[in-house]
């Protein structure tokens, strides 16, 4: 079975194109029942390939975020830096230089090799695939000012308990739209008293929003904290609701 679905993945898309036009040459739906009469035919047990499908993506995301070591060792920690953040489709500034990002077929350029001695200030990691082992290429950036992991789906509490180690660099921080954070995960935060910004805006594993910014508010008194209204969940009473 995993030597088939093995075979199916290794396809390319000629291979698709080839089985669609075999199957169903009349039209695009004829062509979708073909593909799934084709999928029920030669996998029985819809568990075992979605438990198959699962580990491909968990392997995938883990390949993400290997540590460069070989490039740490060789360039730097800034350079290992940017280089994991530009492969994940993300952008990295380092001091006095502009903005660097890969385009859309994941592609950058080199140029920032040479910035072998220039610290990294700022990080937009948004939609990222990192997760609590790829952060080790972000924790070696001790001059980090700003660092936006908005809507990255693997960041979570254990992740948000590492970056204590940016405490006597980040000043921003956005966590906006990461699914996996919640109250226990921003507890973490009291250590980034240097923070200034912090956006934790539209995240769903909070159960009362208004209520964890007022805390999080006298947690971190020097920073402004961006989203929910601090009487977002708070349960009122009439008087008080007019």
């Amino acid at each position: 079975f995993l030597h088939l679905a093995s075979s199916i993945w290794k396809w390319g898309p000629r291979d698709i194109r080839g089985l669609s036009r075999t199957v169903a040459p009349e039209g695009s739906q004829r062509k979708g029942r073909a593909l799934l009469q084709f999928l029920a035919d030669h996998f029985y047990d819809v568990e075992a390939l979605r438990e198959y499908l699962f580990r491909k993506q968990v392997l995938k995301v883990h390949q993400k975020n290997r540590s460069f070591t070989h490039i740490k060792e060789q360039y730097g920690p800034y350079i290992a830096g940017a280089y994991f953040v530009l492969k994940q489709g993300g952008a990295v500034k380092f001091q006095g230089q502009e903005w660097m990002q890969s385009n859309g077929r994941g592609r950058f350029s080199l140029d920032f090799f040479k910035f072998q001695a220039v610290p990294v200030e700022a990080v937009d990691a948004s939609g990222c695939a990192i997760n609590y082992q790829g952060l080790d290429n972000l924790l070696a950036l001790k001059e980090l000012q700003s660092l936006s992991l908005q809507r990255c789906p693997h960041v979570d509490d254990w992740c948000l308990s590492r970056l204590h180690q940016l405490a006597g660099s980040l000043q921003e921080l956005s966590l906006a739209g990461c699914p996996q954070v919640s109250e226990r995960g921003l507890a973490c935060l009291h250590h980034l008293q240097k923070l200034r910004r912090l956006d934790i805006s539209d995240l769903p594993a909070v159960s009362n929003p208004g209520l964890t910014r007022i805390l999080v508010e006298e947690m971190l008194p020097n920073c402004e904290v961006l989203g929910a209204d601090w009487a977002q969940g708070l349960k009122l009473g009439p008087e008080e609701q007019s």
